[in-house]
């Protein structure tokens, strides 16, 4: 709550402005050696040290507050007359000291865009954005999961073995994303890695965010002249009257926030199953649901450990903490995820339970994950269905992640399988020249909506409902046979 004299920060802490410095001395990095080996170790370290909000440095000795508590996190995003989402408030970038080549100015250079308003314009752009999204119904985004998803194990499938991140999950998101956009193929490659450069706060940053910026510009102009059925032309159409670079820029937004999540997701997904015996077993034995499974991911591994950025509105006090006008906040919600207050216990299974930090909470919380589930979802189905005996092809401890500033990826998840008997050659993307045929999809529905989380406790378990014996996970009951 607001504090009506709050004293003179400490020596050290992000509210004094003057940057790198002696005001950083004794700050943890986000980025560097420590964060680099192991990201949540560091976190705990800050939560030993500071409790549930802990100053640290971003690049650049940029400072600013980490919010480690799940409460906390909530009470970040959803209260942005406190904590807004308009980095103009941001006294850093007032006095000029985040400049357009700053490693930090794609993620908080303001922007005509949704995550960089609130209230009445805020909600003006966010419907724009839903409403559009949104005219593209689960059905049909899933058969272009399925179709790609098909496309992908063809080129692989007759050799017995593939990298799963580099030739499955890097490479699915961005075709669904690409088909969605009406934009050709060849773009996916480059904006892949543009996009996940970008995030990472590096020194070519600003010139992956220039790419991206330029290639759906160019986008843009193309469908104001000639409209199809995309997500760019429905946002050219909505009644907000959206301007050109605002749909630019909430293209690049839906790019951003859909892709490199669902990569991660996806990745995370397929090495819990192929490496813990429990998860694996209960999805195998019809105990639980991919959707459900895929809540205990977001749960453990959320696609992205952090989010930049809230700034402070005034001064105001958090967990303890004395936070003054202008400061940056990082929700940290990896951290939030595995807080002992809402989680004392992590070996207990959270079972569907959406009550996790992984989507952000609040007004800004990501436009795209809906559409990043249905994509995880139904890929992960359609590659099981077609490779059940997936192993893993190195030990365990030999996978490596790159950590970066807001999110740990996999590099690589080399796995074996069972070639499938080919008895005829295959002309499309489609299922039907293989011995083994995957399992049916039963009818795609509309995803259920999160539960209320009011009181920033993790609530009872939000259960989705069961297959019948006939569904797709009863079959894998009987034909999953990734090795125990």
């Amino acid at each position: 709550m607001p504090a009506a004299a709050a004293p003179s920060p400490p020596p050290g802490c992000p509210a004094h402005a003057g940057g790198a410095g002696s005001g950083t001395i004794g700050l943890r990095s986000l980025f560097g050696p420590e964060a680099d080996a192991d990201p949540m170790a560091l976190y705990e370290k800050l939560r030993a040290e500071h409790g549930p909000v802990a100053p640290v440095l971003l690049p650049g000795d940029v400072q600013a507050w980490l919010v480690l508590g799940h409460r906390e996190n909530l009470e970040v995003a959803r209260t942005p007359s406190l904590f807004s989402r308009d980095s103009r408030h941001w006294h850093a970038m007032r006095e000029g000291r985040i400049g357009p080549d700053h490693p930090l100015a794609p993620l908080t250079m303001w922007q005509p865009l949704c995550v960089f308003v609130d209230g009445t314009e805020h909600r003006r752009l966010r419907q724009a954005l839903t409403d559009s999204l949104s005219r593209f119904e689960s059905r049909g985004i899933r058969r272009y999961v399925i179709r790609f998803t098909h496309q992908l194990i063809d080129g692989f499938q007759d050799a017995g073995q593939a990298d799963l991140v580099k030739q499955f999950a890097d490479q699915l998101p961005l075709r669904v994303i690409t088909q969605l956009f009406g934009m050709e193929e060849e773009y996916g490659p480059k904006l892949v890695e543009a996009a996940k450069d970008m995030i990472q706060g590096t020194e070519t940053a600003v010139e992956s965010n220039n790419f991206i910026t330029e290639t759906l510009q160019r986008l843009v102009e193309r469908k104001r002249a000639f409209p199809g059925h995309d997500v760019g032309s429905k946002l050219i159409e909505h009644p907000a009257r959206l301007t050109d670079d605002e749909v630019r820029e909430h293209l690049r937004l839906t790019l951003v926030a859909a892709n490199e999540p669902t990569v991660n997701l996806i990745s995370n997904t397929l090495r819990m199953l192929l490496t813990d015996r429990r998860f694996r077993a209960t999805l195998a034995g019809g105990h639980t649901t991919l959707p459900d499974a895929l809540e205990q991911v977001l749960w453990d591994e959320p696609p992205q450990t952090t989010t930049i950025g809230r700034w402070a509105t005034g001064d105001t006090q958090l967990a303890g903490q004395q936070i003054k006008a202008g400061d940056m906040l990082v929700l940290g919600l990896a951290a939030g995820n595995v807080d002992p207050a809402v989680r004392p216990n992590l070996s207990v299974p959270l079972h569907g339970n959406r009550s996790h930090l992984a989507f952000n909470a609040g007004p800004h919380e990501c436009p795209g994950r809906d559409l990043g589930r249905a994509i995880a979802d139904t890929g992960i189905d359609t590659l099981l269905s077609r490779l059940p005996d997936l192993r893993l092809a190195i030990p365990e401890a030999d996978l490596r992640r790159d950590n970066a500033l807001m999110s740990r990826r996999l590099v690589s998840l080399p796995t074996t399988f069972t070639p499938p008997r080919r008895v005829g050659r295959r002309s499309t993307g489609e299922p039907g020249s293989s011995a083994r045929q995957p399992l049916p999809l039963p009818e795609a529905e509309p995803l259920p909506e999160a539960p209320s989380r009011e009181t920033g406790v993790v609530p009872q378990r939000v259960s989705t409902p069961r297959l019948d014996r006939d569904s797709r996970w009863a079959a894998m009951k009987h034909r999953l046979r990734i090795r125990r």
